[in-house]
C-alpha cells in the first residue's frame, strides 16, 4: 500500500504542480509542496496531512522517488498506518505520543492511550523547486508547545541516476523546562525497539537488504552507529533502487528493520532516553542518497564520494 487514504484519514488532492516559490512566511492553506530536480518531481510534502490523532499527526514526505520514478516510501501501510514516509516522530517526548500507534508502556507492554499529540505547521520560511524550510511546533494533546522546530529538506542532483535528499531541523524547548525524548526501549521493550527520530518507511517488494560498510543485515545494522546505512529493494510493480543514509548525531543510532517491514530511523533514544535541555537546542542534519539500480559497497562508495563533491 503507498499512501491510499484509510478510514478516519480524508485529504484534498495535492496541488499538481506544487513548484511555486513563495515568499518567506507565505502560507498557503491547501498545499502540499513538491521538491523538483528540474522537471522531475522527486518527493511530495504532505504538510498538513488530516489523520485521526492516533496516527501521529505531522508533516511527512511521500511519496518520494528515484529520478526513473520509482516509489521508494510507503504512507498508512496495513501492518503500522501511522508510518508516514519519510518524517520525524518521537513517541515520547515528554510522556506525549508522536509516533502514532500504540504507546509501549513499562510493565504492561503497548497500550492505546489518550496521549497523542500533532507535529504543526506554522510558517514557511522558504519555498522554491528544491527547497523548503518551515516553522514548526510539536504539541501534547492539550496544544501546549513542548518544542519548537526549523525544518529545512532541500533536493540536489548527485548522478545520472541518483539524488540526495537533505533534511536538517534545529528543535528548541521552552525557556523553563527540559524536554526529555525516549523510545520503546528506554520504556523498557526490549529487542533493539530504540525507534523515534528522522524515520523512513520504505517500500519493498519482498524484503529488502540493508548493510554498513563492514557489516551485513538488519542484526548488525541495527543499534549500530555506522557512519552509514544502506538499503536495497525493489518497489511493488518493478523497478530497483538503493537508499543510503547518513548523518547520526551525537548519541544516535541507526534502527533498521528489512523482516518485518522495510524501514531505517535515525534513533535519538535508542537505548538512553535524550534529552532537549531548558532553553537549548538539539540538531540534525540527515542525507538521504536516492539512487536507480541495487548497489553494493563498492558502489554505495562510489556514490557517496559522488555526493560529497556534487
Amino acid at each position: 500500500m503507498t499512501g491510499h487514504p484509510q478510514p478516519g484519514q480524508t485529504r484534498t488532492d495535492p496541488d499538481p504542480t506544487g513548484s511555486v516559490p513563495h515568499q518567506v512566511g507565505a502560507d498557503p492553506a491547501d498545499d502540499d509542496p513538491a521538491l523538483h530536480l528540474g522537471d522531475v518531481e522527486v518527493a511530495r510534502y504532505v504538510v498538513r496531512p488530516d489523520l485521526e490523532p492516533r496516527h501521529g499527526r505531522r508533516p511527512y514526505l511521500h511519496p518520494v522517488r528515484t529520478l526513473a520514478g520509482t516509489p521508494v516510501t510507503d504512507a498508512f501501510p496495513a501492518d503500522h498506518v501511522w508510518h508516514l514516509g519519510a518524517s520525524l516522530a518521537v513517541q515520547d517526548v515528554d510522556g506525549t505520543n508522536l509516533w502514532g500507534g500504540r504507546t509501549y508502556v513499562r510493565g504492561t507492554g503497548y497500550t492505546w492511550r489518550d496521549d497523542h499529540g500533532v507535529i504543526a505547521h506554522t510558517q514557511w520560511r522558504e519555498r522554491t523547486p528544491d527547497r523548503l524550510a518551515h516553522t514548526l511546533q510539536w504539541r501534547d494533546r492539550a496544544g501546549g508547545v513542548l518544542l519548537t522546530e526549523h525544518r529545512r529538506l532541500a533536493a540536489t542532483p548527485v548522478t545520472a541516476d541518483a539524488w540526495a535528499l537533505d533534511v536538517d531541523y534545529t528543535l528548541t524547548a521552552p525557556a523553563q523546562r527540559d524536554v526529555p525524548l525516549g523510545s520503546p526501549a528506554t520504556n523498557g521493550r526490549p529487542g533493539g525497539a530504540g525507534y523515534g527520530g528522522f524515520f523512513w518507511r520504505a517500500v519493498a517488494e519482498g524484503e529488502p537488504t540493508a548493510f554498513t560498510m563492514d557489516a551485513d543485515g538488519e542484526q548488525a545494522a541495527n543499534g549500530s552507529a555506522a557512519r552509514w546505512v544502506a538499503l536495497t529493494g525493489v518497489a511493488p510493480g518493478g523497478g530497483a533502487y538503493t537508499l543510503v543514509f547518513t548523518g547520526l548525531g551525537l548519541g544516535d543510532r541507526w534502527f533498521v528493520r528489512t523482516a518485518m517491514y522495510p524501514g531505517v530511523c535515525v534513533a535519538f533514544a535508542f537505548d538512553r532516553p535524550a534529552v532537549v535541555p531548558a532553553g537549548g537546542r538539539r540538531t540534525g542534519q540527515h542525507r538521504v542518497l536516492v539512487a536507480d539500480g541495487v548497489r553494493d559497497r563498492a558502489g554505495v562508495t562510489a556514490l557517496l564520494a559522488a555526493a560529497e563533491s556534487a
